[in-house]
């Protein structure tokens, strides 16, 4: 590592990374396996990684973490796995955990999935980083950066203590998370304004064991009817236009976040962040019972609104954004990892394209049109105003049904089939991808549709009491397109029983009582998945 107070006596790079968390180092890892002569430096500002959201990884991007980096001894030493995810829903007629409607997995999953500390995770990529070649600046923190297109760019940085420095590179990657340096200073950046959600979220401690002796002698009923953990699973509450996630960690700690759709709902009123987020939280049956006895960690709770945006700009000649520095949609169904997963790569593959000799600019245009496609196309299938039904037991356990089977055919399929050349192309941004948007496109709109209706007929949630949905887990095996035909055909007779009232004249988003959000902004976004 070098030292801040010494200046190099070489400060020019082939690529200079701007951050040393999960996307950079992971960028940078890759990089110099593609050309371990490669001049690599690391910029990170902190002395060492404070704990942040982000705990949960899904398939594609437990994939990323074990098979392409190489982690999977770490992940297991040193976090959780994962086992799945898990709905719980309420309504006026819930009155506790075992009556609240449940849908979740009914044994334990097949694939691989972890729950990690990203403190600890960030700093073993950045290690490895810099095992691998990589040079690393820290602490330090980036004061400018210049680009010239096609030529050498300029990156300066000062540190606590008073000492400046200036670093030459051919290429820059920026990995600055929200901070999204190289987005804010050129006036990339572009808030989602169709998906107004917010986020508060906290470490706790004293939350119950979801397999606890206690909660089965005192619920016999909820105890009997899964022969899956429930406790290493991702344990989502879910309300109207809200949810909350539970996370365990290793060691005992518990990640407990809400997010909300700003139209639709607001954190309760309250003179303390972590106490409006218990009563939130607690106006659950489930989370009422989950953290009777659990408390807040003081100084780690946290908030942020308007959470979703991206970049109008991927790539340049001499630039590219990779992570939360290119983009963020929400953090239901743990997304940022895998985004991750695919900006590194295909950053590592540009960059290392580009110091080769090859042709930039049909590459650096290639990669601008596959992430603005891949963001606007992941945004619209799966997540526009899916806040109006996900706290609905019926239509979010189909739509949950459909988006992972899809998920599994479509996406967590592909490094499977492919190995790592697969994550060069991100989610929906393929050639043959057009046709798969346009469905699960088309299935969300309908659901949030129905969901509308529902609500103006008061009978939204109806189902949500003493309800239970044992899902097993989705295989990449023949019985795939079978069980994905038989889930399309329970969404079909759902809109011949009751779609149908939504043919003709569907409700809007007027017709539903909405808040108004607050302004949107870019500032202090969600820094990754869940």
């Amino acid at each position: 590592m070098i030292d801040p107070s010494q200046k190099s006596a070489d400060s020019r790079w082939d690529a200079i990374v701007l951050g040393g968390a999960l996307s950079g180092a992971s960028t940078a890892t890759l990089l110099l396996r593609r050309n371990p002569r490669l001049r690599v430096l690391i910029i990170e500002r902190s002395e060492r990684f404070k704990r942040r959201v982000g705990e949960s990884t899904v398939e594609v991007s437990s994939f990323f973490l074990g098979r392409v980096l190489d982690l999977t001894s770490h992940l297991h030493e040193h976090h959780l796995t994962k086992q799945g995810l898990r709905f719980w829903f309420q309504n006026e007629h819930t009155d506790s955990l075992e009556t609240c409607s449940e849908t979740g997995p009914g044994y334990n999953v097949r694939l691989p999935g972890y729950q990690v500390d990203r403190a600890v995770l960030d700093e073993e990529i950045l290690a490895r980083a810099v095992t691998a070649g990589a040079q690393l600046l820290r602490p330090v923190r980036v004061t400018d950066v210049t680009l010239v297109s096609g030529g050498e760019q300029t990156v300066s940085w000062a540190s606590d203590d008073g000492r400046t420095g200036i670093e030459f590179a051919r290429w820059v990657i920026d990995a600055s998370g929200v901070a999204a340096l190289l987005a804010r200073k050129n006036g990339w950046l572009i808030p989602n304004t169709a998906h107004p959600i917010a986020s508060a979220w906290s470490r706790w401690t004293g939350v119950k064991n979801w397999d606890s002796r206690e909660l089965a002698e005192k619920f016999p009923t909820y105890a009997r009817r899964t022969k899956a953990w429930r406790f290493n699973a991702t344990n989502h509450l879910v309300g109207r236009g809200w949810w909350a996630w539970m996370i365990p960690l290793k060691g005992g700690d518990v990640s407990v976040g809400v997010v909300f759709d700003q139209r639709l709902v607001d954190l309760p009123e309250g003179d303390h962040l972590g106490q409006r987020l218990r009563t939130m939280l607690t106006s659950h049956p489930v989370g009422q019972e989950m953290l009777a006895d659990a408390q807040w960690q003081e100084g780690d709770v946290h908030f942020r609104r308007n959470l979703a945006y991206r970049t109008s700009t991927f790539a340049g000649d001499g630039f590219v954004l990779v992570g939360d520095a290119a983009g963020f949609i929400d953090p239901f169904y743990s997304p940022g990892m895998d985004w991750i997963s695919y900006t590194a790569s295909a950053a590592a593959a540009l960059v290392d394209g580009s110091l080769r000799g090859k042709p930039k600019a049909p590459r650096i245009a290639r990669h601008n049109e596959l992430f603005a496609t891949s963001y606007t196309r992941w945004f619209q299938a799966v997540y526009q105003d899916k806040y109006y039904y996900m706290g609905d037991f019926e239509l979010m356990t189909l739509a949950f049904r459909l988006d992972l089977g899809l998920y599994y055919f479509g996406v967590v399929s592909q490094p499977f089939r492919y190995g790592v050349k697969a994550f060069e192309t991100p989610t929906f941004s393929g050639p043959y991808t057009k046709l798969p948007f346009r469905v699960i496109a088309f299935y969300n709109r309908r659901l949030a549709a129905i969901a509308r209706g529902r609500m103006k007929r008061g009978v939204w949630g109806r189902h949500n009491h003493g309800g239970y949905f044992g899902f097993r887990s989705y295989e990449l095996t023949w019985t795939l397109p079978f069980r994905l035909l038989g889930v399309t055909c329970a969404y079909l007779r759902l809109e011949l029983c009751e779609g149908w009232r939504t043919w003709f004249g569907t409700p809007t988003i007027a017709d539903t009582p909405l808040r108004t959000p607050p302004t949107t902004t870019v500032t202090d976004q969600l820094p990754a998945q869940l």
